[in-house]
């Protein structure tokens, strides 16, 4: 693991995403957004940015700041702005979202809270993309993966760009637009641009890397590769296109949006074949809980990937976008970060607490660190109400809907706990336990122990995860 360190505020960004995944699951099983209020009414609004900026968006940065020195070899750049950047993005956060309790009928405060947000969400995003992207920047050659984390910046970029445009057109102060723009048809390309780029591109380029890391595979053909990035970034460099347009007020109609899609299909085939192949080469053949959750996690990328084209083209209701909507996000996506969590909380948690010791005592495996198989019980209960909640939105049916997110918030909870043991060293014997001072914090870091963690680090080669 060359220029190995430890991100310090990985922990706390992983803590607040699964809050706010938590929360958004609690609302929706309250009966609050989608399907007892449209698609882009206020209520909708909350769940869906609680889901894509806290819990998404905030768990792949945290990812990043640990992953991406690894990944080019260099160490992070300008480490210090981790934490201002994500008081940044929670305070936008929240000031977007109380700004849609005011359009939702549901608080009287002032609708300029909306454009207000931008300010906040757009400090702490650029705060990021400028650690990642100047770390990334540093090395020379510019290896195939981290274009991939380029890629998904600029489109986070783009994203949180439109989502100012919107809040500014919501809260009515947008006399410096064409007056033609229209929000329903520029919606699908930030959203595009925000799943399908920021989210879904890094995804597939970070996952490239923890496969061949977690189950001992041989690297990818960069040919493969370099084929997914191409369609993915021709589709998202239209759906850019498509964005601006909408934005100035021309019609795109959906053969653009279609388009979008079907590239960003053709790019899902060819990652998904490579996941396969790499599946099937691992040296590791017994699969650990992580590398179990995440075949459910691609099954659901594949159904999702194939229908969507086919929904947006055909005009399917906004019921079957709905439900494929929800098994991309909740099933491709969270399923895919939560079963990650596991294994990087486990890996990150083993060199806190052990790499100082090595050499001196006998030490457990990062999989002693996980409670099995009762870890892999919540994943069922998990991906089960991701697979009856994408039933239930195709047949309209919101009680059947709200009991399958009841699953998914149980099983979410249940992961949070089994994490939160991980980081109390529960499943660890007795014997095997570190002195009380040498104990990780549970999501802050702790600065007395940073310059020695770290340098134990860097002087060996990494455990064998």
């Amino acid at each position: 693991m060359p220029m190995a360190s430890l991100s310090h505020w990985t922990m706390s960004y992983f803590a607040a995403a699964l809050a706010c995944l938590v929360l958004a699951e609690i609302l929706l099983v309250s009966g609050v957004g989608y399907p007892a209020a449209g698609p882009t009414e206020p209520t909708t609004l909350i769940v869906v940015h609680l889901v894509t900026i806290g819990w998404l968006s905030l768990a792949m940065a945290g990812a990043l700041l640990q992953f991406v020195p690894v990944l080019v070899s260099r160490p992070l750049a300008f480490p210090h702005l981790a934490l201002p950047a994500l008081l940044a993005v929670l305070a936008g956060l929240s000031l977007l979202c109380a700004g849609f309790t005011v359009l939702a009928g549901w608080t009287d405060w002032p609708l300029d809270l909306l454009p207000l947000a931008v300010l906040p969400l757009g400090i702490g995003f650029a705060l990021l993309i400028l650690m990642l992207a100047t770390t990334i920047g540093s090395a020379r050659p510019l290896a195939l993966f981290p274009r991939f984390v380029l890629a998904g910046l600029a489109c986070l970029a783009a994203t949180v760009l439109s989502g100012a445009a919107f809040a500014t057109l919501l809260a009515g102060r947008s006399g410096w637009f064409d007056p033609a723009a229209s929000l329903a048809d520029a919606l699908p390309f930030h959203a595009l641009l925000g799943l399908g780029g920021w989210l879904g591109l890094t995804a597939f380029g970070v996952s490239y890397k923890l496969l061949v890391m977690f189950m001992m595979t041989p690297e990818t053909p960069p040919r493969t590769t370099e084929l997914v990035l191409a369609c993915a970034g021709v589709a998202l460099a239209l759906a850019g296109a498509g964005l601006i347009a909408a934005l100035a007020g021309v019609a795109t109609g959906t053969a653009t949006l279609g388009l979008v899609l079907a590239g960003l299909a053709s790019a899902t085939a060819i990652y998904g074949r490579d996941v396969f192949a790499l599946y099937r080469l691992r040296r590791r053949k017994a699969l650990e809980i992580n590398m179990l959750a995440s075949v459910a996690a691609f099954a659901a990328l594949a159904l999702g990937a194939a229908l969507m084209p086919l929904a947006a083209i055909g005009g399917a209701g906004d019921e079957w976008i709905a439900a494929l909507a929800f098994l991309l996000v909740f099933g491709w996506l969270s399923g895919l970060t939560l079963a990650q969590l596991v294994k990087i909380v486990s890996f990150m948690t083993w060199l806190e607490v052990y790499a100082p010791l090595i050499g001196r005592t006998a030490m457990p495996r990062v999989g002693d660190l996980i409670a099995m198989p009762r870890t892999g019980w919540w994943f069922m209960l998990y991906f089960g109400g991701v697979a009856a909640g994408t039933l239930a939105l195709a047949l309209t049916s919101e009680v059947a809907f709200r009991s399958a997110v009841l699953l998914c918030l149980t099983g979410t909870a249940g992961i949070a706990v089994e994490l939160v043991r991980v980081r109390c060293l529960a499943e660890i014997e007795p014997a095997r336990q570190p002195r009380a001072h040498n104990r990780p914090r549970l999501f802050l870091p702790d600065p007395s122990k940073r310059r020695e963690s770290d340098a134990a680090i860097r002087a060996t080669t990494g455990p064998r995860a």
